[in-house]
């Protein structure tokens, strides 16, 4: 596993300066969108900024797949890794010389959405041709665990340096620490995957697309766990997008109390992810994803929506982060073991897209919904004050609290329907891994 150790220690050094500069623009947005230029709906501008961002990489999963198996996966990461810098280094022109608008935002997040589309498969893909099986869900959860990593220690110092080298220097961090993910890539040897019964047929470019939505659909148990996704994304994401206008509306713009809460989620998902790594997982992985889901949003949206001070969103953050962990690594690894390698770009691509195509939704949903539903009747007077407010309090950020928790209220509902069905819960022993050859019938 060296060569895969020095894939993921390059990548959490890029991981964790774009996390610094995710923070920072996070923070340079929102005085944007309140002070610098205000406007009427704060959060629908912040949100745009991830529905750009996140819009691209799911529309064109299907193509991206079938590019990712048909050319050289090594390569498709590096150019990716590239062109993320090169979007780095513009925003930071543009901030050096007093320029930069919201909508350069938009537009970067376009750009990188796109080459995301082609990263994460063939990334994930790549994973599959270097550790053996055996220790698919250790490695997932180690990449999980550089992504905490850069949570629990990137914002909170993206915090403290913003008053020292301020947001150009951060950015300058960031583009930096790009190399060591191209390095780390450039310098080691990625298989290419042997071909399969399922991957050895030609076929145009447009069959290929859909090739990935038929081998999920022929199998009812991974478009279970996948539609978990699709209801859990569309929900989440609209609480997701929330959570950091909410936690700013609450405490008065305050930073350190935003870093502190992003911090706090990345130690309990840096925990998860040890315990991950040490265990190797949960022997019934679909126990991972479901259960997963379940208690991540208790706490996550429920108790932290209910919560109106800073040490209950740290300790709901922590709490939700140490479950949340568990729903990617176990599904990763029950996808890997299952589809054949040579075809993962191709069903990991749909996989994804049906997954999240309902993200960009509950993206855009998000801001409306609080900007000009929720928040106003979560004010002073408001419609809804009588009921709620002994329970979220009254004021700003109040309407975005009560949201998040009917989020959380209704994926808790899903997860638990989720688990009555078999095919479903019992997933691994229907389906047979992929290097395991079905005896054909009599």
């Amino acid at each position: 596993m060296r060569a895969f150790y020095l894939v993921a220690i390059g990548q959490f050094i890029s991981i964790f300066g774009t996390t610094m500069t995710q923070f920072g623009l996070t923070i340079w947005s929102w005085k944007f969108v309140t002070e610098i230029q205000p406007t009427a709906n704060p959060a629908t501008a912040m949100a745009l900024v991830g529905f750009f961002n996140f819009a691209p990489e799911v529309l064109l999963s299907p193509i991206s797949g079938v590019l990712v198996d048909r050319w050289n996966r090594k390569l498709v990461m590096i150019v990716s890794d590239v062109a993320a810098g090169l979007a780095g280094i513009i925003l930071l022109i543009l901030y050096a010389n007093g320029q930069l608008q919201m909508w350069h935002l938009y537009a970067a997040g376009v750009w990188t959405g796109a080459f995301k589309s082609f990263q994460w498969p063939a990334f994930s893909a790549a994973i599959s041709t270097m550790i053996p099986k055996e220790q698919y869900t250790r490695a997932d959860a180690l990449l999980g665990l550089t992504e905490s990593v850069s949570g629990i220690l990137g914002a909170p110092l993206a915090g403290l340096l913003l008053g020292t080298i301020g947001l150009t220097g951060i950015m300058i961090i960031d583009i930096l620490s790009f190399l060591a993910a191209v390095g780390g890539i450039l310098f080691v040897t990625i298989p290419q995957p042997k071909v399969s019964t399922e991957g050895e047929v030609k076929r145009s470019l447009w069959k290929d697309s859909v090739f990935g939505f038929r081998f999920i659909v022929q199998r009812p148990s991974l478009l279970g766990l996948q539609l978990v996704f699709f209801f859990g994304n569309l929900v989440g994401s609209i609480a997701g997008t929330l959570l950091n206008p909410l936690i700013l509306s609450r405490t008065g713009n305050n930073e350190l109390a935003l870093s502190l809460v992003q911090g706090a989620f990345g130690a309990g998902a840096v925990l998860g992810g040890l315990i991950l790594v040490r265990s190797g997982g949960l022997k019934r992985r679909t126990n991972g994803v479901i259960w997963g889901w379940f208690f991540g949003m208790f706490f996550g949206m429920v108790l932290f929506g209910l919560g109106r001070s800073l040490p209950v969103w740290i300790v709901t953050s922590f709490l939700a982060a140490l479950f949340n962990i568990y729903i990617n690594s176990s599904n990763q690894s029950i996808w890997q073991a299952k589809v054949p390698p040579d075809v993962q770009g191709r069903v990991f691509s749909a996989r994804r897209m049906i997954a999240q195509v309902v993200g960009p939704v509950g993206i855009l949903l998000a801001g409306p919904l609080a900007d000009r539903v929720f928040e106003p009747a979560m004010h002073e007077g408001g419609s809804l004050t009588g009921i709620f407010g002994g329970l979220i309090g009254v004021g700003p950020g109040a309407g975005m609290a009560l949201l998040t928790v009917i989020c959380g209220i209704l994926i808790m509902i899903m997860t638990l329907i989720a688990y009555r069905v078999s095919v479903i819960r019992n997933a691994e022993d229907i389906l047979p891994d992929h290097d395991v050859v079905v005896p054909a019938a009599a």
